[in-house]
């Protein structure tokens, strides 16, 4: 016998596996002894085999199917990584489905609690989810910012959505009011699923309940968004403290649009003899608007001003300067309002 070979028990107990485990993993031929005994079927393992027992014993605990492990052991190492990210996607998405329907079973125990809110166009308020959502972001320690503010008044429903450096609130005209007043914080990620539904659905009846707010729909299905408890930031504080505006500049936003389809990651916005223009790293474009205010320049991350002009609402923009080193508010208006801060940047091009 090689001395250098595990019985069953030892490699099981050098590798975090039970002896039954590995019996299993070499029935499903992932994991093949190095040897078996001819006249006693015992199984015997290498050290060289450590590595893929201990991969195989990972890929179980994240709950990976036996056929996926094994088109990991296969593949080369980007596909076997492409394979576990694949898999993280479903257990993702499927525990989103499991808080979804959980969210339906809790909002089911208060049914006769609901308040109505108001009833909106389904494209409309898709629209507006979509307009808010880009200015949430994903932080653990704030989960918090990952979700929508939804205030409602009997004539106007707002969504309100802050990353820290940029905040987005989206104001839309109930198609039918209600007297009732309202607020909470929904899941962004919720708002994003049924996102589809909401767009083919001609009108979205709003019903608030005690875990979640209700979606009404057309067809008669109901959809669920679930409510954080954390406490949404202040952003009323940080509007009314924003400093006064020096400049302001008018365009037309389709021609803004297409004239940053052609900037860099980093663009200048200038304002000189009362006309605006983009400041890119070989030319200075003119834009066909109007601008206010003595001559100044201000540089914006694209990933940071393309998103707030291109949900822009109705055909222009407005954009309220206040300085280098003050949010700038990007403002739009057709049946409700939009409006987005973006703070700029403190250089030029690098």
């Amino acid at each position: 016998m090689d001395p250098e070979l595990m019985s069953i028990g030892a490699f099981a107990k050098r590798v975090g596996l039970t002896a039954s485990a590995l019996r299993f993993y070499d029935d499903a031929g992932l994991l093949r002894p190095e040897r078996i005994d001819p006249l006693t079927n015992y199984r015997f393992y290498s050290e060289s085999q450590v590595t893929c027992a201990s991969q195989l014993r990972g890929l179980r605990e994240i709950g990976m199917p036996l056929p996926a492990i094994g088109r990991f052991f296969d593949a080369g190492p980007a596909e076997a990584a492409g394979l576990i990210d694949e898999h993280v996607a479903k257990v993702a998405a499927d525990a989103d489905a499991v808080h979804q329907r959980a969210a339906t079973l809790k909002a089911s125990l208060t049914e006769n609690a609901h308040l109505i809110l108001g009833v909106l166009s389904g494209p409309v308020l898709a629209a507006a989810v979509d307009q808010v959502l880009v200015t949430t972001t994903h932080d653990p320690e704030v989960p918090v910012l990952a979700g929508v503010r939804l205030e409602a008044e009997p004539d106007a429903i707002s969504l309100t959505a802050t990353d820290r450096y940029r905040l987005a609130t989206r104001t839309l005209v109930p198609t039918q009011a209600s007297a009732a007043s309202w607020a909470g914080t929904l899941v962004g990620d919720d708002l994003l699923a049924m996102m589809s539904r909401l767009r083919r659905s001609p009108s979205v009846t709003l019903e608030a309940a005690e875990h979640a707010l209700a979606f009404g729909l057309a067809d008669g299905t109901t959809a669920y968004c679930r409510l954080l408890t954390e406490v949404f930031p202040d952003y009323r504080l940080l509007i009314v403290s924003l400093a006064a505006v020096t400049h302001r500049v008018t365009i037309q936003a389709q021609r803004f649009l297409k004239a940053l389809e052609q900037a860099p990651a980093r663009i200048g916005l200038r304002i000189s003899a009362g006309r605006p223009s983009l400041v890119l790293p070989e030319a200075v474009m003119a834009l066909d608007g109007t601008a206010t205010g003595t001559d100044l320049t201000l540089w914006f991350e694209l990933t940071t001003l393309y998103p707030a002009v291109s949900h822009a609402l109705g055909t222009d923009v407005m954009l309220d300067l206040r300085g280098p080193d003050q949010p700038a508010t990007v403002r739009s208006a057709n049946d409700g309002d939009l409006t987005t801060l973006v703070m700029p940047c403190r250089a030029g091009p690098s």
